[in-house]
Formats: structure tokens, sequence, C-alpha cells
């Protein structure tokens, strides 16, 4: 039982890295959010998908995506003439680091909390043991 307890783990874990163990983020995503983070300045969905050679809509879903995680933010852009339109940045990465740490001290959390329930209902100790004399 531990050996497939391990491999299921093991398993779960054969992701690249952080962005798509937490998110399960898709190579676009990633693709853009590297672009993101070469740029000084931010850009519009316009630009992104230019950048990385892809319809707007498939653009625009992978930010959407990249906002829903955290690694991104947007800001909107005011004309003078009125009007605004939308840029995107990546976050700090500081601040990511440590929402997904707190995000995984929770799981571990809960997943303590669960194996400790399932050891007191399924032990072979009664709870009151009397010991007969």
């Amino acid at each position: 039982m531990a050996n497939s307890m391990n491999e299921m783990l093991r398993q779960d874990m054969e992701c690249e890295g952080l962005l798509e163990c937490f998110h399960d983020l898709k190579e676009l995503d990633k693709e853009i959010f590297q672009l993101l983070s070469d740029y000084e300045e931010p850009l519009t969905v316009d630009e992104i998908a230019d950048e990385v050679d892809r319809e707007r809509t498939t653009a625009y879903r992978s930010v959407q995506r990249l906002l829903q995680a955290g690694f991104i933010q947007k800001e909107q852009v005011n004309y003078e003439q009125g009007g605004y339109y939308h840029v995107y940045r990546p976050r700090d990465g500081g601040e990511v680091a440590q929402e997904m740490q707190r995000t995984l001290n929770e799981w571990y959390a809960q997943m303590g909390q669960l194996i400790g329930e399932f050891g007191e209902k399924y032990s072979d100790q009664p709870e009151s043991a009397t010991v007969e004399g």
C-alpha cells in the first residue's frame, strides 16, 4: 500500500515547475508569463498575441488563466479623450511565492488532519479498552 501511495505522489509531481505543478498552466501560459517578465513595460493582449504569434482570443484565454492563478496583474490605462484599455504585467515573484507557500501549508495541514482522523477511525485499539482482570 505504501508503494502505491508513493507512486501516486510521484506521478502527481511529474510536472516541470511551479507554474505547472500548482496551477496546471499550459505551455503557452508559461511562454506568456516569461514574455511579460522579460519586458520592462506592461503589454496589451494584442501585443502579447503578436509576440507569441497566436490569435488574440487564444492569447486572451491564456492571460485570463495567468490572472486567475495570480501570476500577472491587470492595469487600466485611460485615453485622454475618454475610454481605456488594459495592459498586463507580472506580479512580484516574492509575493507569488509566499502565496504558493501558504497554499502548500494549508494543504499540508488538511492532509495531516485527514490522516489523523483515519488513524483514529481505523486503529486496532478500541478507544475505551478495558483490561480483563
